[in-house]
């Protein structure tokens, strides 16, 4: 029998609180850490700030005194609990150091969920985020070396491939073809509304550290590079909230808000491999369980609906850090030639030549050279080839082998 949080009572609210030092936490070691570690800490803040944000934009846009009271206090202790979960990172780590986490972060995690997606156009939407993070993985872990000198597969220890995707110069499509088909929370699988909660929470979470972070470095490779990938990152937003279900209440969307954060820090606490850090997990899922308690009250009394007819009977199986190495070796071979067009998925060579792709990408893309195509024409140019780690053998895609050049945008259909 799995374990139900709609049944079960957390920590009491009033003993939720923690003074200052309780929320100063020790970070943890960037030299030795593991690097799942580090990627269930980047997603737990996603999902704690995700929930935040969300909680703010309920009160705005309630006149119920009573309700904005509970979202309040909930708040203030999911605050403290971003704090918490925020100042685990160390502060000795670079921001591109970070950022090869954020991105390691976006690759393994997109990879575990379509994985594990029931839903087929989910899953192909997933596909298609996953093949654009794992080339910013590329470009900033050559950006790191060519600046810092620090290689990247330190911090992924070669659990997460380093090598292109679907460049970023190609990445840069019209608003229009960001949007996708939402889904249905009372007729889809349960499991599908919590992944895409949780991507648009990882999601967000990476256009938020690098709209911030993205100005702190001096040299222009590197702003150049943020400044690019941060536009990106607001597509993927764009890309994963628009798959969430629009005709969910507010009461609704704060249950599924709980309830993935007591799925995530479950799953996190079965994984954890650091006992002080598992230790957190504990807690703040003890914290949660009641937070999903009182947000399925507020739901009954102000809606007259049961939580229990679009969640889980039982929370599904743990969401996984795991090396995903082989299924993106597949997807890479069949799709990195995908753009969008409207809702739909499809080759960049069937594009009309008129479509407003390229009259998106003749905007944004002018002016000289991209800054991910710099990227690599400075380091091949410095070290005589790109810096990858590809464990398991040559690029899946011939057109990406060669190591002494930019990848091409994108390759034809059928062309492997």
């Amino acid at each position: 029998m799995g374990f139900n949080p709609l049944n079960e009572r957390g920590m009491p609210l009033e003993k939720q609180l923690r003074n200052w030092s309780e929320l100063n936490v020790i970070p943890y070691d960037k030299n030795t850490v593991d690097p799942y570690t580090q990627c269930r800490v980047i997603t737990l803040n996603g999902a704690e700030v995700e929930g935040v944000f969300f909680s703010h934009q309920f009160a705005r846009h309630c006149d119920d005194m009573e309700v904005k009271r509970q979202l309040a206090m909930v708040r203030r202790i999911e605050q403290q609990q971003q704090k918490a979960v925020n100042w685990l990172i160390p502060g000795d780590a670079s921001p591109l150091e970070r950022t090869i986490g954020y991105e390691q972060v976006a690759v393994d995690l997109t990879a575990y969920l379509a994985r594990m997606e029931p839903d087929p156009y989910l899953k192909q939407a997933f596909e298609f985020g996953l093949l654009e993070d794992f080339d910013h993985l590329y470009r900033y872990a050559d950006l790191m070396d060519l600046l810092e000198g620090k290689k990247a597969e330190r911090i992924t220890q070669h659990l997460t491939e380093i090598m292109p995707g679907r460049p970023t110069k190609a990445e840069h499509r019209h608003p229009y073809d960001d949007l996708r088909k939402p889904m249905n929370t009372r007729l889809g699988h349960p499991l599908s509304s919590l992944h895409v909660l949780t991507l648009v929470a990882a999601e967000q979470q990476t256009m938020n550290f690098y709209m911030n972070v993205g100005n702190i470095p001096t040299h222009p490779l590197a702003r150049g590079l943020y400044l690019e990938i941060a536009q990106i990152e607001e597509q993927h937003v764009t890309h994963y909230e628009s798959l969430m279900d629009p005709t969910t209440s507010w009461f609704e969307q704060e249950v599924l808000h709980q309830y993935n954060e007591v799925y995530l820090y479950y799953s996190f606490m079965q994984e954890e491999t650091d006992p002080r850090i598992k230790r957190i997990w504990e807690m703040h899922l003890d914290m949660e369980v009641e937070h999903l308690y009182l947000a399925c009250e507020m739901l009954k009394r102000y809606e007259d609906k049961d939580p229990a007819e679009f969640l889980p009977q039982t929370l599904p199986e743990p969401v996984r850090f795991e090396s995903n190495k082989e299924y993106i070796r597949q997807v890479l071979a069949n799709q990195v030639n995908l753009t969008a067009d409207g809702t739909d998925f499809l080759p960049v060579d069937v594009l009309p030549k008129v479509h407003r792709y390229y009259e998106y990408q003749a905007a944004v893309n002018s002016g000289g050279v991209v800054p991910s195509e710099r990227v690599i024409q400075e380091y091949v140019k410095a070290k005589g080839q790109d810096y990858r780690d590809q464990v398991q053998g040559p690029h899946p895609v011939k057109e990406f082998q060669s190591r002494q050049m930019v990848p091409p945008e994108l390759v034809s259909s059928g062309r492997r």
